[in-house]
Parts: C-alpha cells; sequence; structure tokens
C-alpha cells in the first residue's frame, strides 16, 4: 500500500477505525441489534475515512512491538465502548419510564420486542423508546454524534493511559441518572395512580361488598394513557434536554 498511503498512515486509520467501529456499535440508534453488522461496519469505515484526517493530521509512529501494539488497540476499543456505552445507558431512563408506568397501569403483562434490545420489553416501554429515536434525529441530536467521536480525541488522546477509574465513576453516575430521569418521566403517571389508589381504597373501605377490582382496572388503564398522551411532549422535551446536556458534554458543545 506504499503508493497510495504509509504504513503510519494505515495504522492512524487502523487505531481510528477501531476507536469509531467500537463507538458505532454500542451508541443508540445506529447500534441498535435491528441494524445489521455489515452496515454498521461499513458505517463505522466511512467515518475513519472521514475523520481520520482531522483527528489524526500527524500519523503516529507505528510500534516496534506487537504487544504495545496490540495494548493500543484493546486501549482504543475499551474508549470507544465506553462513550457509546454511556450513550446507550443514559437511554435506558425512557425504559425505566415505561416500565413504571406499565406497572401502574396494569399493563405490565402487554410485551413486544423492542428494536434497541435483546430481550421484549413492555408495549409503553417500547413505545416510549421510539419516540426517543424519532426525537434524537428530528432534532439534530445524532450530529452530536460526530462531534462527540472528535472531541474523543481530545479527552482521551491516542497513547495516553486508559481511564478504568474515571470511566467507572462515569458510568455508575450515568447509571444514576438515567434512573432519576426515568422517575421523573414516569411522574404524572405515578401521581395519578397513588390518588386513584386512595381513592379506590376509601371506596373499598366504604363499601366492602363493592366489586372494586372490575371497576378500578378498565379506569386506571384509561386514566394511565390519557395522562401519558398528555404529558408525552413534555416527557419528549424533559428527557431530549438531559440527553443532549450529556451528548455536549462529550461533544465539547457549550449551551442549548
Amino acid at each position: 500500500m506504499e503508493p497510495y498511503a504509509s504504513v503510519q498512515q494505515v495504522y492512524a486509520g487502523a487505531m481510528v477505525f477501531t476507536r469509531l467501529a467500537a463507538m458505532v456499535m454500542t451508541m443508540p440508534a445506529v447500534g441498535d441489534q435491528a441494524v445489521p453488522v455489515r452496515i454498521r461496519l461499513a458505517f463505522a469505515l466511512m467515518l475513519t475515512v472521514t475523520i481520520a484526517p482531522v483527528v489524526m493530521p500527524t500519523p503516529p509512529a507505528v510500534p516496534d512491538e506487537l504487544a504495545l501494539m496490540a495494548l493500543h488497540v484493546v486501549r482504543e476499543v475499551f474508549v470507544g465502548l465506553m462513550i457509546g456505552a454511556v450513550l446507550r445507558v443514559f437511554m435506558a431512563s425512557l425504559s425505566v419510564a415505561g416500565e413504571i408506568i406499565s406497572i401502574q397501569s396494569t399493563l405490565s403483562f402487554a410485551q413486544t420486542s423492542a428494536p434497541g434490545l435483546v430481550e421484549p420489553s413492555t408495549t409503553v416501554g417500547t413505545f416510549i423508546g421510539l419516540v426517543g429515536l424519532i426525537l434524537i434525529f428530528s432534532t439534530n441530536l445524532h450530529h452530536l454524534f460526530l462531534g462527540a467521536m472528535v472531541n474523543s480525541y481530545n479527552i482521551f488522546p491516542f497513547a495516553a493511559g486508559a481511564p478504568v477509574q474515571d470511566s467507572g465513576e462515569l458510568a455508575i453516575r450515568t447509571m444514576s441518572e438515567a434512573f432519576r430521569m426515568g422517575v421523573q418521566l414516569s411522574a404524572p403517571v405515578l401521581v395519578l395512580a397513588l390518588v386513584f389508589n386512595v381513592a379506590v381504597g376509601l371506596a373499598a373501605r366504604i363499601m366492602p361488598q363493592f366489586q372494586v377490582f372490575f371497576v378500578a382496572s378498565p379506569l386506571m388503564v384509561l386514566f394511565s394513557l390519557a395522562i401519558l398522551a398528555l404529558s408525552l411532549g413534555l416527557i419528549g422535551m424533559v428527557w431530549v434536554n438531559g440527553y443532549g446536556g450529556l451528548l455536549r458534554s462529550f461533544a465539547g458543545v457549550s449551551g442549548g
């Protein structure tokens, strides 16, 4: 390949491809199980050709030892998987909200296949997850994915030490934030369920012979879906703001 590219350039391109491929395989939307592996690999290769001259204008020196080269590959895979996994973990806030809403509305038995998950999810959780994916592309948040890829070389420079401890702290913080936001997104239905169950409990105490279950279950489903429909716009706005802030932190972009 010497007539087309030097050994250093090929090595630099391989290192960029290693990190970007790991990110593409794990990040939301593009890295979902519904997307074929060949398409994801082709997308990662296209990004490598585009981004490599930007992130590595000066190709790094090729290591003399095979063990050192393998260590660089493992580090690049680790960094790519860490960034992609963090972005995907925050998507779990939608699944948490969907599960809570399904349990409170007695619709947890309704299961369907989710595009981004291997195991089936609740119908409400799958619906909210698809709404989140649509919001990512409709609000152009997917452009920040590219910014996160480029800025990752400023945060984690090539051939530097692997940030194992920082990655663990970031994963724990992101997981807790995702759970908190999931509960926050499901708050309208949670409040409704609390008020409704208290009212049903009082009705059962006043009229013990009244068949509360047969009346309360359909009403709970109806009211929960109505509250979800009315608050869906607010849920999407809150989640987009939180997810956009996480993406901007990785992409090195300030402001809204």
